[in-house]
């Protein structure tokens, strides 16, 4: 029986090789619009590992639609490099396309030297903060034609096809949607004429290119933005763009301002591509399921059931560039699955840095990171296995090294597990299993249940020990703290221990939030529960959502600072204080705790007050401190020694990932 990912197909006539379409992701590798080595080299590793389209960008089509971190397309001297990328990408064995997108009111003046972004209407963006200047009925022409224009671009560079982001809140969708489009002219108003500023840009660029190019368009199957587009409105848009001459759709979901989670952990897999399905049967062309697919078998089945023709696979193949290759040579067990953490990727977009992966060190840094096998291999030992010290492992043994890594319980992972344990992040535990996978698949010799010593050491005499021993939960100096019902949170994530109904957290940070997100969930519905009480019409919709979210712990989350959870990244931090609003958790912020008592915690509040919380379980989630008992030892016996993770510093995982990677390729090892 044929593999559906593995059938080619065809968009107009681009000819791909297989169902994998790895669509266009902001990556801050550009410099002054210019396509870079670092972009080449990052796109041509996906390429080798089996895509069978390949989007990069977004382009830019004028001065006012991007930055100069995005790859230019509006200009004649780009093209060079715009050439470059396309071959490298087409030398490897995939399709070469460029998405051209104009962000409209997404775009901030601090990008455009002080000019004000545009849109269909001067409304505020909640993203930005900014006003727009309402475009002129010329300037809606001049746009028109610069997409068109750069177009003809991406055609004379040598490209199979061009891609257009109608989606996302950007500037064609601004025009689309009653939200932010409120003119009175021929582009607002009715649908009809929301929708032909877009309609008008694909037959400007059909006009220009010529109907053989292949153009396909990346449109929103819903905006979930309350008084915008409808997702019928969407579908009606989507049959419009087939008209004018479009060859294939892919769908997004949502607008940057949405407040439903799009990108994060908590996003099922593959769950939007009903938004595919719904717009496939409107239209004729090939439609493109996007959004959380991350492994093959949740594609294969998307595919299979008719849910769409292609799948777009983004943040996956970050993780891991070879996805496609392993899925077709049935190494399924070795891929390693991106767990939409958000950490690398976009948090680093907001901090203005090129995208990285918590799940992959090598991914834009290709070049850097080739193997180059060591001419003297040494004996290492890896002490720990937790996040920092598998990814030590793998790294040294890549480079050729004779790797034990040694584990005092009988589990890989460590801290990876904990972070697993809140409602929709069980990710964390698929990334514990595909690193050990990956140890398996280096030949690393892994020796559980074993605790480390001097006399160890000096009987396996290695030629070099890298310490990943992690860290342990802080204790706090507050009276009580010693009492039989205080507990720390990583017990309570470890489910090591049991909770009573009334729980105080002391601590707001991630680990604080994540333990009441843990414990809120206590006594709620499943969600197959859910489905099933929803089919059935066991109960209204209304009182199953209250089954679903409201369980059964009092919650009280106490944080000396002026906000709970300041340490979790951007991408995630919204949607996770989200759910934190949405159950039965009660934050108290700028309060300290001043003693622990049997049956409550005494706190000072913001404003100087003493109040009495009842608790029968005090949970603490203070913080950790690094844990590196051996190293003095280590370093007395002469024996190099290199620190990585939390036992050099605390951070998050993708530090320790990284921290690992790199130690595993330090030049003392060889």
């Amino acid at each position: 029986m044929k593999d559906p990912l593995f059938e080619q197909t065809n968009i107009g006539c681009m000819a791909v090789k297989n169902r994998i379409y790895m669509p266009a992701m902001h990556l801050n590798m550009a410099q002054n619009f210019e396509v870079t080595d670092q972009l080449v080299h990052f796109y041509a590793e996906r390429a080798k590992g089996g895509a069978g389209a390949i989007s990069v960008g977004y382009a830019t089509i004028d001065d006012l639609s991007g930055s100069s971190m995005n790859i230019g397309a509006h200009k004649d001297e780009f093209i060079p490099g715009l050439k470059r990328l396309a071959e490298a990408i087409q030398s490897n064995g995939s399709c070469a396309i460029v998405q051209l997108n104009h962000s409209g009111r997404y775009n901030h003046s601090f990008f455009l030297n002080g000019k004000q972004p545009v849109a269909p209407s001067a409304i505020a963006s909640r993203l930005t903060r900014e006003t727009p200047r309402m475009l002129e009925l010329d300037e809606i022409q001049q746009i028109i034609d610069h997409f068109a224009q750069a177009a003809l671009r991406v055609k004379k560079a040598g490209y199979n096809a061009v891609e257009v982001l109608a989606g996302t809140g950007y500037l064609i969708s601004e025009f689309l949607s009653p939200l932010t489009n409120q003119r009175t002219d021929q582009y607002g108003g009715s649908l009809d004429n929301r929708m032909r500023f877009g309609v008008e840009i694909m037959l400007a660029i059909k006009q220009a290119t010529g109907s053989e190019f292949p153009l396909i368009v990346r449109i929103n199957g819903n905006e979930f933005m309350p008084g915008g587009s409808s997702s019928d409105d969407l579908q009606q848009f989507a049959m419009a763009l087939e008209k004018a001459g479009v060859d294939a759709l892919c769908i997004n979901v949502g607008w940057h301002e949405a407040r439903v989670p799009q990108i994060v952990t908590e996003v099922p897999r593959g769950v939007y591509g009903y938004l595919a399905k719904n717009i496939k049967e409107k239209v004729k062309i090939p439609v493109i399921a996007s959004h959380r697919i991350n492994d093959p078998n949740t594609a294969r089945e998307m595919l299979a059931d008719g849910i769409c023709d292609l799948v777009a696979i983004g943040r996956g193949l970050i993780a891991d560039p070879f996805f496609p290759e392993k899925a077709k040579t049935h190494k399924e067990n070795e891929i390693v699955h991106c767990v939409a953490c958000a950490q690398g990727c976009f948090d680093h977009l907001f901090q203005l840095k090129s995208v990285a992966c918590l799940c992959n060190p090598k991914a834009g840094y290709e070049k850097q990171t080739q193997i180059e096998k060591v001419q003297t291999p040494k004996r290492v030992m890896v002490i720990g296995g937790g996040a920092a010290g598998m990814s030590a492992a793998i790294s040294a043994s890549e480079v050729g090294h004779d790797v034990t890594l040694y584990e005092q319980s009988n589990k890989l992972g460590g801290q990876l597990y904990l972070a697993a344990a809140p409602p929709g992040r069980d990710e964390f535990a698929v990334l514990a299993r595909d690193l050990e996978q990956q140890l398996i698949k280096q030949s690393v010799k892994i020796v559980f249940n074993q605790m480390v010593s001097k006399s160890l050491i000096e009987k396996e005499k290695p030629d070099a020990v890298i310490i990943a021993t992690g860290a342990k939960p802080i204790k706090p100096n507050i009276p009580g703290a010693d009492l039989p019902h205080v507990i720390q949170a990583w017990d309570v994530l470890s489910e090591s221990v049991f909770t009573g109904k009334n729980i105080v957290i002391i601590g707001g940070g991630a680990v604080g939030v994540e333990t009441a997100l843990f414990l809120s969930d206590k006594g709620t519905l499943s969600g197959e529960a859910v489905k099933f009480l929803l089919v059935n019409q066991a109960e209204t919709p209304e009182t199953i959502f209250q089954l679903a979210t409201k369980g059964t712990k009092e919650i009280v989350l106490i944080e000396m600072l002026d906000a709970v959870g300041k340490d979790i990244g951007k991408s995630t931090r919204w949607a996770m204080m989200q759910d934190v609003n949405r159950r039965n958790i009660s934050i108290k912020t700028a309060s300290k705790a001043l003693e622990i008592k049997n049956s409550c915690v005494m706190i000072e509040t913001k404003d100087g007050a003493t109040e009495e919380i009842k608790a029968d379980t005090v949970v603490l989630a203070i913080g950790s401190c690094s844990y590196n008992p051996l190293q003095s030892e280590i370093e007395s016996l002469g024996i190099p020694v290199i620190v990585a993770g939390d036992a050099l510093k605390i951070g998050k995982a993708f530090e320790a990932i990284h921290q690992g990677f790199a130690c595993g390729r330090q030049k003392t090892l060889g």
